[in-house]
């Protein structure tokens, strides 16, 4: 078989498809500098703005002078550090379960998660529009797959009564590129009335919904329902990785079986310090005190009413107007990002518009008149 590599890509391209890496000459922020031109950057999941924080930068610096600048192993060899343990307590605390595994990344908490609990003869049963993490992990364990139209609880139920061995509902609480959110109460009413578990990925909840930014579950009070708990640390704690938070049981299982976990070098010691950090200003005044101002954003892009989530999705359609609205949009001083297929279904393409807390009023309204005079309502 021939590998033509350059006419698959030019083939790509030519459907609009093509994506390149911008490289961010500053700091993650409300603006940032691309190209030597500074841009308001309405594209950063970083939704309470804590990435360029000084606080988490001081506790990056604080880690590395406590841990030094690598953990040296994996988590099983020798990798496992204070810090470690120290953000696994926070994690399990702050999400109200026994314990917490954390992994290099949200991708990797999915890859060693799911097929290190079910497995062939076991059946996962996920929604549509999950993240790709979540179905690849699905697909790596084995077991039956599963797929129901987004949010439609008929067609779960009717999954749920021919599914065999062990059940495995996976969703999220906010989906990440329409920003609607699940239908999470009658989901677990479904799954405990099967007798199945459910995952819930609440990435782009957590630090947004909730008491203390807890997510959705937490904001519907009903988070002890929730058998798996995965999020990440890269959204709106600032940093990078991700966890499971669940029964102490669920976590020694998953130390000893999730590969992403056993055979990838711990996490920088100094990372999973900031982290800690990261949980606690979160989950205090100044998250308090961030989500207000983060919502109050939100409203006003939403013509004043509270949006479900922090992501505003403007829909286009064809994945040459995405990028043309995307092009004026930067032309006038925004970044916000065409995002069009595979991340979405052909023909749904869109700007995906975020913003976080530390953007400022003249910033909101500044985009605010650019969006009504480019036709967006």
């Amino acid at each position: 078989m021939k590998w033509d590599i350059q006419a698959q890509s030019e083939a790509w391209n030519a459907r609009g498809l093509w994506r390149e890496l911008r490289e961010i000459e500053s700091v993650s922020g409300p603006v940032i500098e691309l190209h030597g031109r500074e841009l308001v950057n309405f594209s950063s999941n970083d939704y309470l703005g804590l990435a360029g924080s000084e606080e988490l930068q001081d506790a990056l610096y604080e880690g590395v002078d406590r841990y030094g600048a690598g953990a040296g192993a994996s988590r099983l060899v020798c990798g496992t550090q204070s810090p470690h343990l120290a953000l696994e307590k926070s994690l399990a605390q702050f999400k109200g379960t026994e314990s917490a595994l954390v992994f290099s990344s949200g991708y990797a908490t999915a890859l060693g998660a799911i097929p290190a609990l079910v497995g062939q003869g076991d059946t996962v049963i996920i929604d549509k529009l999950c993240h790709a993490s979540l179905v690849d992990a699905a697909r790596l364990s084995g077991a039956v797959l599963r797929v129901f139209p987004h949010n439609h609880l008929a067609r779960l139920e009717k999954l749920l009564q021919t599914a065999n061995g062990r059940v495995l509902v996976v969703t999220e609480s906010i989906f990440s590129m329409d920003g609607d959110r699940s239908d999470l109460a009658n989901i677990i009413e479904l799954k405990n009335r099967y007798g199945a578990w459910l995952l819930l990925d609440e990435a782009h909840a957590v630090g947004v919904l909730g008491p203390q930014g807890r997510g959705l579950a937490a904001e519907l009070g009903i988070e002890a329902e929730v058998d798996l708990h995965m999020g990440t640390l890269s959204k709106a704690l600032g940093l990078s990785g991700g966890y499971l938070a669940a029964k102490r049981e669920v976590i020694d299982w998953l130390i000893n079986r999730a590969r992403s976990f056993v055979y990838s070098t711990a996490m920088l010691p100094s990372l999973a310090h900031a982290a800690t950090k990261a949980i606690e200003l979160m989950a205090g005044s100044v998250g308090d005190e961030r989500r207000i101002r983060l919502m109050q954003h939100l409203q006003q892009l939403n013509g004043g009413k509270s949006p479900p989530s922090a992501i505003l999705p403007l829909i286009l359609g064809e994945e040459s107007a995405a990028i043309a609205a995307s092009q004026r949009l930067m032309e006038a001083g925004f970044l916000i990002p065409a995002i069009r297929y595979p991340t979405v279904a052909r023909g749904a393409a869109r700007l995906r518009l975020t913003c976080t807390a530390t953007h400022t009023k003249v910033q909101m309204d500044a985009l605010q008149k650019e969006l009504a005079t480019q036709g967006f309502h």
